[in-house]
């Protein structure tokens, strides 16, 4: 196993969890693994279907994904073809042939292809070695993405009962997780449970201040690295490109506004590294598996936990340092909830108004930002410091609240916690309301007690203290604040309560090894021209870049710079395929520096 990764993918070793996957499909069992984005899952099947007989067959909703995925495996040596619907039909024809012959080691296919009679047929004939379910939260009407075409894919444990099935998905709850389980029949499968720690990504929080200067300003420290910003509106995407464009960035929009074709010109250019910042909406990042994605920026607020996590997670998925930026101002939150108030469903705007309060709780705290993200996902962050985000690397100044803390929580006490933040504020700095008179609370001890902080201060401590847990919102369309027993540490022990701002110079990751602080050897110059050649060489054969090699392999070539195939050989995603077809070319660069 050890040493079909070294010839196959050029690794020396295996990420957590990938070791246990590979051994339990390798030894006939089913596997259900939750693997966050960018934790290595397609090694884990494409390994095994290396090592085994027959043709692996990989079933994905993801369309535009496929070819990339399947030049990705040729150029790692693995014979791999798919077969959806956008394949012109002489293609489709030959990839029957290679399949019917047995040549292929790997096949993706669509749900919606799998769900034809005679495909199916043809799979009881055919030397199969295991069934992949990618995305298989697909099949959980549970899941956030409940597809009906999944559906179909209950019958693989009836056309081969022999074959292991193995479940892929980034994040599913523990009914969504049975839900799999129970409809593909899983017996007795290996549960692999990931890790949400993506350890070279970094998290950063900025004051959104400035308008266009300031992300022009945060782009600067990238120029030259490819990334995704993402904003809220179609009109938002537009504008921030166009001005991107006009200050010298080769910036794309993407978002469902523009036509099929413009869609997909931008994201092949954006793969293609033809352009190095794409201005999205959510509609983009699905449909890529771009490794060498350097930032990821929100320049407004992403819509829950879940939706950041999963947007940042698109950096850096090469395991290289990436960087994750939001630009957070209070002044964001009416606006967001002017959006969630339109909406008719009372149950919808009640869980985005709660996804929201996090959001915000996240981008206010003074916690760990890691610790916060592992935390909401039910993991436990176990390091003091990650030593990756503002707050850990001291990037915000704490300025101490207790006696304000104990205000807040003494108005929320004595009104009875039937109120939420807009009237506790309105309390606290002295607001006279026909509310507050109506319940008598311009009578209470705290009445004004804060108004010369303002209530931007008195917001920010709240959702500090939600953070913290020393305070909650209840459930509903009007939230009330009630107290936790988190409440008692400050008002009867006197724990000290701390609130930060940003400071102004940014504090960068300490530097390991040959690696600057960014992320980028310390041979810049090499490095580019390393890429040069990538790109070249990319084009010629009609492949993204980083299918060619990743970011971080070309950090490892421009640290290391080996100077025989043997000690490219040494180079982490340098396997015997890629030796054989990019070797000379890159060692002549190489030995052109020295």
């Amino acid at each position: 196993m050890h040493d079909a990764l070294r010839r196959v993918f050029g690794f020396g070793s295996f990420r957590p969890d990938q070791q246990e996957s590979v051994a339990a499909l390798l030894d006939g069992r089913d596997l259900l693994a939750v693997m966050p984005t960018g934790g290595g899952k397609s090694l884990c099947y494409q390994l095994p279907a290396v090592m085994l007989p027959g043709t692996a067959l990989v079933i994905s909703p993801l369309i535009s994904l496929m070819k990339d995925q399947v030049d990705g495996a040729r150029a790692n040596g693995i014979r791999a073809a798919c077969l959806n619907s956008a394949l012109p039909t002489e293609e489709r024809a030959a990839v029957m042939r290679s399949l019917l012959d047995g040549e292929l080691e790997l096949l993706y296919v669509a749900p919606e292809r799998f769900a034809l009679d005679h495909f199916r047929e043809l799979l009881g004939r055919l030397e199969i070695s295991m069934a992949v379910i990618d995305e298989a939260h697909c099949i959980s009407e549970w899941g956030h993405d409940f597809r009906p075409d999944y559906l179909t894919l209950s019958s693989i444990r009836e056309i081969r009962p022999e074959i292991p099935v193995a479940a892929f998905t980034a994040t599913a709850t523990d009914r969504v997780r049975q839900d799999i389980a129970a409809r593909l029949g899983l017996r007795d499968p290996l549960l692999v449970r990931a890790s949400f720690d993506r350890p070279n990504l970094s998290y950063e929080i900025r004051e959104k201040e400035g308008g266009d200067s300031q992300l022009v300003s945060i782009l600067k420290e990238f120029r030259g690295q490819a990334g995704i910003v993402y904003r809220t509106s179609r009109k938002g995407v537009n504008d921030t490109a166009a001005m991107l464009a006009r200050k010298g960035f080769r910036a794309l929009p993407y978002h469902a506004g523009l036509s099929d074709e413009e869609r997909r010109r931008n994201q092949d250019a954006f793969i293609r590294d033809e352009a190095e910042v794409v201005v999205a909406t959510v509609a983009f990042g699905m449909g890529i598996d771009k490794s060498n994605v350097r930032f990821v920026i929100h320049a407004d607020l992403p819509r829950s936990i879940e939706s950041y996590y999963q947007e940042t997670g698109r950096a850096g998925r090469d395991g290289a340092d990436a960087r994750c930026v939001m630009l957070f101002s209070q002044g964001d939150i009416p606006k967001v909830r002017f959006l969630i108030d339109s909406m008719l469903d009372e149950q919808e705007r009640a869980r985005a108004l709660a996804a929201l309060s996090k959001v915000v709780a996240f981008a206010s705290s003074t916690l760990c930002r890691r610790r916060m993200l592992l935390d909401h996902f039910g993991e436990r962050y176990p390091k003091e410091n990650c030593a990756s985000c503002d707050v850990c690397l001291g990037t915000r100044e704490v300025t101490e609240c207790t006696t304000e803390a104990k205000m807040l929580l003494s108005a929320v006490i004595r009104t009875d916690s039937r109120f939420g933040s807009g009237h506790i504020v309105d309390i606290l700095v002295g607001a006279d309301t026909k509310k507050i008179r109506e319940f008598g609370h311009d009578r209470l001890a705290v009445y004004g007690a804060g108004k010369e902080r303002g209530r931007v201060y008195w917001r920010r401590l709240i959702d500090e203290l939600v953070a913290r847990k020393v305070i909650a919102r209840s459930e509903g369309l009007y939230p009330a604040l009630y107290p936790l027993d988190g409440a008692l540490g400050i008002l009867r022990e006197g724990q000290r309560v701390e609130m930060v701002r940003i400071a102004e110079k940014r504090r960068e990751k300490p530097a390991s090894g040959k690696v600057s602080a960014d992320g980028l050897p310390a041979d810049r110059e090499l490095f580019d021209r390393l890429r040069a050649l990538r790109k070249r060489l990319a084009d010629e054969q009609g492949v993204p870049p980083y299918v060619v090699f990743s970011d971080r392999t070309l950090h490892e070539m421009a640290s290391r710079k080996p100077s025989t195939p043997e000690a490219m050989l040494d180079i982490p995603g340098v396997g015997q395929a890629k030796l054989t077809r990019y070797a000379e070319s890159f060692l002549e660069e190489l030995r052109g520096r020295s």
